[in-house]
């Protein structure tokens, strides 16, 4: 399992996310460590102004403090080997590190989609889509999850239909058809055609 160590320089707090004037870099890695910390991933952090024992007593980081000063810090070790000094890693470095495949979030996303257009779910679309837009996934892209969604509702109707013809003999879902739009569905104008008489 891969140990990340992130060694902070002084900061307000263990994460730095505190008081008025917040760094945005701060908050965007917290929330980094907290996905990465939820796929299983270890990751230690290191404050400057509270544990300065951890950095004395790593070699690597010792070594990086007497040539660059503090002034360097954040310094990220990935199993005790130096990875990155000077800022926080990005959510895509940290999955690269981790071996984690970036497609797999973005592939999860479009895989709900799908199924959201395959249940008829409203909020479940916006949601995904939102998450999707998000991981930078195109419009392009998504509009396919679309189309194999509405391919498989499709796909879903027309196995009942063929599900009820054999449970009721050949032709019931035409006379039900027709019953629902008020005539033959032979006669039924195509453009006029709606809901269950398409």
């Amino acid at each position: 399992m891969t140990t990340i160590q992130v060694f902070d320089p002084s900061l307000c707090c263990s994460s730095g996310v505190c008081g008025v004037d917040v760094d945005q870099q701060l908050v965007e890695f917290a929330t980094n460590v907290d996905w990465a910390k939820q796929n299983g991933v270890t990751i230690e952090r290191f404050n400057l102004a509270q544990q300065p024992m951890a950095f004395a007593e790593n070699p690597v980081v010792k070594a990086f403090l007497e040539s660059s000063g503090a002034e360097g810090l954040p310094l990220i070790l990935i199993d005790g080997a130096l990875a990155l000094t000077g800022r926080y890693p990005s959510r895509s470095e940290l999955m690269r590190w981790l071996n984690i495949d970036a497609i797999s979030e973005q592939n999860a996303e479009l895989i709900a989609i799908g199924a959201a257009i395959a249940a008829g779910c409203d909020p479940c679309f916006k949601f995904h889509y939102d998450k999707a837009r998000k991981l930078g996934v195109a419009n392009e892209t998504m509009m396919e999850a679309v189309n194999i969604g509405y391919t498989v509702k499709q796909a879903a109707g027309k196995n009942m239909l063929a599900l009820a013809d054999r449970m009721l003999g050949s032709g019931s879902t035409e006379k039900a058809a027709s019953s629902c739009c008020g005539g033959s569905s032979a006669d039924q104008p195509k453009e006029e055609a709606g809901g269950c008489c398409r």
